[in-house]
């Protein structure tokens, strides 16, 4: 069948789509719709028609198939014109806890090493205070004052010490965070 008869016979097809398109659609813009989808399809996927067979049934398949897969992507659409559905399932960005903990590292970095090296051992390994203190070689009330000298400086530093440079979004969350995580 030559492209222009192909054409033709599309064009003599509309009526019935359209009547077809509206029964299934129930509205006219909607079966209009389905139809132009349908005649665009055909003539895409044109080499998939077999020549002597019924042309319309074709249609009224590639039809029908448009239909059904609207159908299934408006029921998983939900309306949502004034965005409260869109609005309720973003997410906080989680920028501001990578630069609360930046400013966690490089405080925790400007700690003497002995008391850095405690509070680590109490408030990130787990240690009770004899073991650190055994790990450490010195005596449990020694790691004790390390580890509350350290958090008394590093709860100075989040909370602005002069000495200390910092992101100021968030310096009081970064402050309790700290004190939670350290807290024992």
């Amino acid at each position: 069948m030559s492209d222009a008869a192909f054409k033709r016979e599309l064009v003599e097809a509309i009526p019935s789509l359209r009547a077809f398109a509206r029964s299934l659609a129930g509205n006219r813009d909607r079966a209009d719709d389905l139809v132009q989808e349908t005649l665009a399809k055909a003539i895409d996927k044109r080499a998939s028609y077999t020549p002597g067979t019924n042309l319309i049934a074709w249609l009224v398949t590639i039809l029908r198939n448009q239909y059904y897969t609207e159908g299934r992507k408006l029921k998983r659409e939900v309306a949502d014109s004034d965005g409260i559905h869109a609005a309720s399932l973003t997410d906080i960005p989680q920028q501001g806890g990578h630069l609360e903990m930046s400013d966690f590292l490089s405080a925790l970095q400007c700690l003497p090493e002995d008391q850095r090296e405690a509070l680590i051992l109490i408030g990130a390994s787990g240690f009770s205070y004899d073991e650190a203190a055994e790990v450490l070689g010195v005596r449990t009330g020694t790691v004790k004052s390390r580890v509350s000298r350290a958090r008394m400086r590093l709860e100075e530093l989040m909370n602005g010490s002069p000495d200390f440079v910092r992101d100021d979004n968030g310096a009081q969350q970064s402050a309790q965070m700290l004190q939670a995580a350290l807290s024992v």
